[in-house]
């Protein structure tokens, strides 16, 4: 007879409570999480804080309403710098680099926020990069814009249940009939562009990086600092992006 595997309580309700957030809601309150996990609800607000201090969740404004936290994400994204996508996406970043010398950047989709998982920095002293695991709104930023672009209307009601969207600067988009022409432009266009909506004198393109059946697994970017672009640039950036995400594509779903 096979032996049965060791099993600790507390461990196997922490990863229940993980596991919980892989099902259709992003946020549960103290009261969802016992009762759906069949625990004391004393008990489980004490795995929760745990959980909550050690970055694995975090919550809302209210304190209430607890969800997935940074530290999940900044695991998943030293495992992804691991494969092929992030190790195909560097060999392309490092020819982008040598030509235009701008920062490229690497995006997935982590709920209704952009993840960046990899990214080659410009070596100019006037430079703008993200930190690697940063979040940000995806409708605040070309990369997120690419991949909504991609998404039904019932999925982005779902990402979006009220019109009003959260701002980063004064020129993000901030409703949601405005989110839905700017996304109507990005597939026309075949690119998602943030024209100061992250950070204020910074423009951004991106692409998409499609998966085996056509659907976008992750996006490339490029950004300049207003001050360096010229017609020129643009239009080289434009090519890069391109190639970048039609050969990474390729390499890594093989699309072609």
């Amino acid at each position: 007879m096979s032996q049965q595997a060791p099993k600790v309580k507390s461990a196997d309700r922490v990863l229940d409570i993980l596991e919980l957030f892989t099902g259709e809601q992003e946020s549960y309150n103290l009261t969802e999480i016992a009762k759906s996990l069949n625990m004391p609800p004393s008990s489980t607000y004490l795995i929760l804080q745990n959980m909550l201090n050690r970055g694995y969740l975090e919550t809302d404004r209210s304190k209430k309403q607890f969800r997935i936290g940074y530290k999940l994400f900044t695991i998943r994204s030293g495992y992804m710098r691991n494969t092929s996508l992030t190790g195909e996406y560097y060999q392309i970043a490092e020819r982008i680099i040598d030509d235009v010398n701008e920062t490229v950047s690497l995006a997935i989709r982590v709920g209704n926020q952009i993840q960046y998982i990899g990214e080659k920095v410009s070596s100019h002293a006037l430079r703008f990069n993200h930190s690697l695991g940063t979040t940000l709104p995806l409708h605040a930023t070309a990369s997120g814009k690419i991949i909504l672009a991609d998404l039904s209307m019932e999925e982005l009601r779902d990402l979006y249940p009220t019109d009003q969207l959260e701002k980063v600067t004064d020129k993000t988009i901030s409703t949601f009939p405005d989110l839905l022409k700017e996304l109507e432009k990005v597939r026309t266009q075949g690119f998602g562009y943030n024209m100061g909506e992250t950070v204020d004198g910074v423009h951004c393109i991106a692409g998409a990086v499609l998966d085996a059946e056509g659907k976008v697994a992750a996006s490339i970017s490029i950004s300049i600092p207003v001050v360096r672009i010229t017609g020129e640039l643009w239009g080289r950036v434009h090519d890069w992006i391109k190639r970048s995400c039609e050969e990474l594509s390729s390499k890594v779903y093989q699309q072609h």
